[in-house]
């Protein structure tokens, strides 16, 4: 029978401070009972000899120190998981909200998940295709990759979220994929949109969904993406599913990590958010992989928007750190109506090589992406200088190259996004555009290649 203790001395936010407790551990669940016999989930965040600070799932408004009671029950934060969990939308701590039956868990995992030994990790090198050729064809995602969407207040995110989980696929196998999406801070709009955007395509059958509101309490976001990649390391390790886990928005996660922090008044890092801070994203980012012996993956792409469009805030510095690349997108190509804006120069999937080439993608995939980096960079640099100098400054083979990044915008990152090109689609109009330019221009592909595909009309 879990122990009762009437001996909260303070509530402060978030936090309660219980005195004089007896065997109580760090993560540990409790809940406490108001006078009028309503209960709030809780849980242990800190033990300092017999006093115990406990953090609330919900908020504190309406508690009476002397007449509430705390009950600690020995156990920490679980998720029930099941297969049956596809094709469910879950809150932030794994409740079904979707007016579904209950699901009935075919065992409790811990939220916060078993370390994976650096020695079982399998290298990742299987391409997945997501449908978008700034990503698939520029910055290729590869099977047990993290690969981050940097993305920015207003930009298009939800968007390319949702088209990536509604496409994405591990080409050439029968094996099982399966897409685990965790929302966090997001508005009812957001969530819905979600929503619809599954089931109007039938990709919610192979997807679990978590859901936490803009108006669901800081700590519940805490506790979201674990939930997800819990319910993913499930489906991946267990049930040999391939799985690709979108967790979107991390900047609302290390806010809400931000809240609680100075609600315990630890002392703040760079721009307020704890120092921990790179320890806490790196223990759920590196969740993601694949294991030896192992059929099953799971896959990562966290989306963030940054602060102020700066990419050297401490959110997106800290994933890029952690994570194998990022693709940015761009406020300049949002305002040219280019869908998704996809930044390529900057954008990087450190990875990608790995994942293409003759078996996995086309044999003439590294040597034209090489060659779509190399003129578009110098296209925008020509167009630069046309703004500078007009148009009559520049050379006949510069107009071409501004004629070439033009087009690049306009039919190779634009797409929509209900546009899903296969990879040999992505890389043939890589080959029209770059027939734009002279063949001695192409110096970064093959002769062989040349005639095979430059030459073919």
């Amino acid at each position: 029978m879990p122990k009762e203790y009437r001996t909260i001395q303070e509530v402060a936010g978030p936090l309660m401070l219980v005195r004089d407790v007896e065997g109580v551990t760090y993560n540990e669940l409790a809940e406490i009972e108001l006078a009028s016999g309503e209960t709030r989930g809780c849980r242990v965040l800190e033990i300092d000899g017999t006093n115990a600070l406990v953090q609330l799932f919900e908020n504190s408004a309406g508690i009476n120190l002397s007449d509430s009671k705390v009950r600690f029950s020995g156990r920490q934060m679980e998720l029930g998981v099941s297969a049956d969990m596809l094709g469910r939308v879950f809150d932030g701590l794994g409740r079904p909200i979707d007016n579904g039956p209950e699901i009935i868990p075919e065992k409790r995992l811990d939220v916060n998940g078993a370390p994976m030994n650096p020695a079982a990790r399998a290298f990742p090198s299987e391409f997945i295709q997501t449908g978008v050729s700034a990503i698939d064809g520029l910055n290729t995602l590869v099977r047990g990759q993290k690969l981050p969407i940097f993305s920015a207040s207003g930009l298009p995110h939800a968007e390319l979220a949702a088209q990536i989980a509604r496409q994405a696929k591990v080409r050439g196998t029968d094996e099982q994929f399966a897409v685990v999406f965790a929302a966090m801070g997001i508005t009812f709009e957001e969530a819905n949109y979600f929503v619809e955007s599954f089931r109007e395509t039938g990709a919610l059958d192979r997807t679990v969904l978590f859901t936490n509101l803009a108006n669901d309490p800081a700590v519940e976001r805490i506790a979201t993406p674990r939930m997800a990649l819990t319910c993913a390391e499930y489906l991946a390790f267990e049930k040999g599913m391939h799985v690709l886990v979108i967790l979107t928005d991390i900047t609302n996660y290390a806010d809400a990590l931000r809240e609680v922090s100075a609600a315990r008044k630890e002392v703040p890092g760079r721009r307020g958010y704890p120092g921990y801070l790179y320890t806490d994203l790196a223990t759920m980012y590196e969740r993601a992989g694949r294991q030896k012996g192992k059929d099953g993956s799971i896959t990562m792409i966290p989306i963030l928007s940054m602060p102020e469009d700066d990419k050297t805030h401490p959110i997106p510095d800290l994933t890029g750190y952690i994570t194998e690349g990022q693709i940015i997108l761009s406020r300049d190509l949002y305002r040219k109506g280019i869908q998704p804006p996809v930044d390529v120069l900057p954008s990087l999937s450190r990875l990608k090589d790995k994942g293409i080439g003759d078996g996995k993608t086309r044999s003439d995939h590294s040597n034209t992406m090489n060659q779509l980096f190399a003129a578009y960079s110098r296209g925008k640099d020509a167009k630069e200088l046309m703004t500078i100098l007009g148009e009559a400054a520049l050379t006949k083979i510069d107009l071409l190259y501004a004629k070439f990044a033009d087009e690049f915008e306009k039919t190779y990152v634009s797409q929509g996004y209900d546009a899903n090109r296969d990879i040999e689609e992505t890389l043939d109009i890589g080959w029209e555009l770059l027939r734009i330019l002279p063949r001695n221009e192409l110096k970064r592909i093959s002769d062989e290649l040349l005639d095979q595909y430059y030459d073919k009309k």
